[in-house]
């Protein structure tokens, strides 16, 4: 892919540059006559079926069917993305959009309803958000509530105000009041700490002492390591609906494919996942998403977070054919805006 890039001269990269720009905007297949008008290059249409020809024979572009019209390859699209697009930033207005529809302190799980939403509504394609995982967040306040043998419902209120429910099973029998002193035991000491810092200090004293808080810790423990252990993954997704038009993607074995990933969705988060710790816009085209349902889109992804920390990673799901200049910076936005809006709710006080 990078020495097919660096074998093409200035009219090469032009050239492909506009067919790539008039097959997104058009949907056909781009013939020399259509680039003699529209390239801006002093050649003759000779010249430039000679150049398309190069182009298709490097792997760049390929012919549909019988008529004279290329179109972009996963390969053309990759070179197109990393070296000939060029992507303004979002307009004032689009970015006053984001900010009033993810308002600070609107709830994180609405945020992320909201944040899929957008970028559904703004690109015309499928918005994918990760939720940031649990663990990750202050907690304010738990609840341990007895229910039959060895079962026990966790009840944990975070800095958020989000309410989450467990039913956990323990290694032993837990009185009411037993249950009441180690919630006031992790509310007293822990509050607004994120749970993996509780954890680890939790095992760190355990190890530390052996008074007479051992037992307390112990129990503690137990209940904690289940309570606080992180919750299963997660995403939210809108728009998937919309991909039902695009012309790219009306065959319907292929679509089905698409649906049956989207409910899965465990591969399309573990795709996700893999973005995280990358920062900006990362983009997936076609195969390079590793995953067969989704050969004939693309992905654009961003990671959100605060204060350093990565909390997840949104993205676009459409077809390779999409705007990429328009589609890259609405997610690159929404993660910069969804970030500063959670910012409040993650953090300690």
């Amino acid at each position: 892919m990078n020495d097919a890039h660096a074998r093409l001269d200035p009219r090469a990269r032009q050239l492909l540059r506009t067919l790539i720009g008039r097959y997104i905007h058009d949907g056909e297949p781009v013939g020399s006559q259509t680039l003699l008008r529209h390239a801006g290059l002093d050649v003759s249409a000779a010249t430039i079926r000679n150049i398309l020809a190069e182009l298709e024979e490097v792997g760049l572009l390929s012919s549909p069917h019988a008529s004279a019209g290329r179109i972009p390859t996963a390969q053309g699209y990759r070179v197109f993305v990393d070296s000939l697009l060029q992507v303004k930033s979002l307009g004032n207005s689009e970015v006053a959009r984001l900010r009033s529809e993810l308002p600070a302190g609107a709830g994180t799980q609405a945020l992320l309803g909201s944040a899929s939403e957008l970028l559904s509504a703004m690109t015309h394609f499928v918005g994918v958000v990760s939720a940031p995982k649990r663990e990750q967040f202050a907690f304010k306040h738990i609840d341990f509530v007895a229910l039959d043998g060895r079962r026990v419902l966790t009840i944990l209120v975070f800095a958020d105000n989000e309410v989450q429910n467990r039913v956990i099973e323990t290694r032993e029998v837990y009185e009411r009041s037993q249950l009441e002193r180690i919630a006031n035991y992790l509310n007293a000491h822990f509050a607004g700490r994120p749970l993996t810092d509780i954890r680890a200090s939790l095992l760190h004293d355990l190890r530390a002492t052996r008074a007479e808080m051992e037992g307390l810790l112990a129990q503690t423990l137990d209940l904690a390591e289940q309570t606080l252990a992180p919750a299963g993954d997660d995403m939210v997704m809108a728009g998937q609906t919309k991909l039902m038009g695009v012309q790219d993607l009306s065959d319907m074995d292929r679509l089905r494919e698409l649906f049956e990933a989207f409910a899965r969705k465990r591969d399309i988060l573990q795709l996700l996942e893999r973005t995280i710790q990358a920062p900006g816009v990362r983009i997936f085209i076609g195969e390079e998403t590793g995953l067969a349902p989704l050969e004939n889109v693309s992905l654009v992804t961003a990671p959100y977070g605060s204060g350093g920390q990565v909390l997840g990673v949104l993205g676009v799901i459409g077809p390779t054919r999409m705007a990429y200049q328009r589609v890259i910076p609405v997610v690159e936005a929404a993660a910069n805006i969804l970030g500063a809006a959670l910012k409040p709710e993650t953090t300690a006080p």
